[in-house]
């Protein structure tokens, strides 16, 4: 039996629906870790939809010189490119972020200075491996 003395009370509101609106700031503000946290998850999503691409390049050669063609021409195409482009840094990306974390698990570089630093790190490294692999890429023909 419930006691309808008391006032029924309202459950408790996210902070984040009380602020952030027209007239409040944001509760969070952005910040380098926090990047590179959703960075993390949609370089995962992208490598994903990358090994999809992958496996339709791999059943395009099963299926003859005709589909393959037509695949790789696709895949080469500046739009291909852009997208393989893409796909290679989200591949360095996650790779230097992947270890970032693992050397969270070990209990270090977990403060501010260490964390902002190793994700400017992972993004440096993102850049000049994916840079280094369509330079090589160029000189070699590949592309």
């Amino acid at each position: 039996m419930t006691d309808v003395s008391k006032p029924r009370r309202e459950p408790p509101v996210s902070p984040h629906l009380l602020t952030g609106g027209l007239i409040s700031p944001p509760l969070w503000r952005w910040h380098l870790t926090m990047l590179t946290s959703i960075l993390h998850r949609a370089t995962g999503v992208a490598l994903y939809a990358g090994g999809l691409m992958v496996a339709a390049w791999a059943m395009a050669l099963a299926q003859g010189p005709e589909r393959y063609g037509q695949v790789k021409a696709l895949l080469g195409s500046w739009p291909g490119k852009v997208v393989i482009f893409g796909l290679t840094l989200s591949c360095f990306f996650h790779l230097a972020n992947g270890v970032r974390h693992l050397v969270w698990d070990t209990g270090r570089g977990l403060d501010v200075k260490s964390a902002n630093a190793s994700a400017v790190a992972a993004l440096a490294f993102a850049v000049a491996a994916t840079l280094a692999v369509w330079w090589i890429a160029g000189l070699t023909g590949a592309l």
